[in-house]
């Protein structure tokens, strides 16, 4: 193993993107991302993960693992404060890192248990340090990765508790929020069989049209297009 060499001011986030950015390329079959993976991760092979892309990054950083890694960028920033919000914002990227690459009930055991409890301890930091919004925010992660993986009571539960809090603080949320709500009551509705899925779907596609700003549509409204349903 080299010499550690985090940078100065080094960004999780930023670390994250570099990974996502290899693997695009090696998928694409760029010769420099084929030669920095083959060196220090030689078991790769074929369409690699996210995971593996992280692996990368780590070692040519000169840390074992993209925990080590991840770790070392805390201590370096965090100097010990502010951790709970730290890690509410990574475990969240994290874990929409997970469903964006197509999470679900046939991925690998290890990859639905990680994504369920980071959805959980994230939501759980967020409780300490964030809003009733970020609580909000943090039921919808939760029913998102149950819902992917076939859990329909667990995200049952978490849908109705996200639009609970919706509905018992409307001043803290955004209209996209009741967007997100009502789309996670479909997504439930309609895996589980539900009579009222329809009614759900059409009211989800309503929220999504109310939405003002329309970036944020846009997002909802590719939340709403994902599978599964």
């Amino acid at each position: 193993m080299t010499a550690k060499t985090l940078p100065a001011n080094a960004d999780a986030g930023q670390l994250r993107a570099q990974a996502k950015e290899l693997r695009r390329a090696y998928v694409g079959g760029n010769p420099a991302a084929s030669a920095r993976i083959n060196s220090v991760h030689p078991d790769a092979a074929g369409e690699i993960s996210l995971r593996d892309a992280q692996l990368v990054i780590a070692r040519e950083h000169g840390f074992a693992s993209w925990r080590d890694l991840v770790a070392a960028v805390v201590t370096q920033q965090s100097g010990g404060k502010d951790l709970n919000r730290w890690f509410a914002v990574e475990l969240n990227n994290e874990t929409w890192d997970l469903l964006d690459g197509g999470l679900s009930a046939a991925s690998p055991a290890a990859d639905r248990e990680q994504a369920l409890y980071a959805a959980y301890a994230s939501t759980y930091h967020w409780m300490q340090v964030g809003t009733v919004a970020n609580h909000g925010r943090g039921e919808h992660l939760i029913a998102s990765v149950a819902a992917a993986t076939g859990l329909l009571d667990v995200a049952a539960r978490h849908a109705a508790r996200y639009a609970e809090l919706i509905e018992a603080h409307p001043a803290a949320f955004a209209d996209w929020d009741r967007a997100f709500a009502a789309e996670a009551l479909a997504r439930v509705a309609s895996l589980s069989g539900s009579p009222d899925s329809g009614r759900l779907r059409t009211e989800a596609e309503r929220a999504v049209q109310a939405v003002a700003d329309p970036d944020d549509q846009r997002i909802c409204a590719d939340r709403l297009a994902a599978a599964p349903w």
